[in-house]
């Protein structure tokens, strides 16, 4: 089913991302910006705002992507995999890139804003559409 490719993409951007965070904390532990000890309770020792940027982008991609996960799940069982629902799915994963990438580099905080919140409404319209074809069969 071809909705599942976005969940796929979406997955390997999570993936990216923890390894990106992984490479900036053994980066910033080698340069000694970062006392290793820290990740032990991750208190005690303050952590460098890149660090805390990264940690915080990859607690968000478990966070409202998991009900993204749970509609394209129940889009398959209940067979409400359209052109609709995979271009909303594919439209909402294009734009947790783009947050991605913004929250990574510029952090430009009103434009990651927008990016999330047209996420957050995207995401909204395919629940929508999956359960109104729910209820409509």
């Amino acid at each position: 089913m071809s909705i599942l490719y976005p969940a796929l993409a979406l997955f390997a951007l999570t993936a990216v991302c923890v390894f990106r965070l992984g490479y900036v904390r053994f980066g910033a532990i080698g340069r000694g910006e970062i006392d290793p000890r820290f990740f032990e309770s991750f208190r005690g020792h303050e952590e460098p705002e890149v660090l805390r940027v990264h940690a915080r982008h990859v607690r968000n991609l478990f966070e409202a992507p998991l009900l993204f996960y749970a509609i394209v799940l129940i889009a398959c069982v209940t067979q409400q995999t359209g052109w609709l629902p995979v271009l909303l799915a594919w439209g909402y994963v294009l734009l947790r890139m783009a947050h991605s990438y913004v929250h990574l580099t510029s952090n430009r905080v009103m434009l990651r804003f927008r990016l999330f919140a047209l996420s957050w409404i995207v995401l909204l319209v395919l629940w929508l559409l999956v359960f109104i074809g729910i209820a409509l069969r």
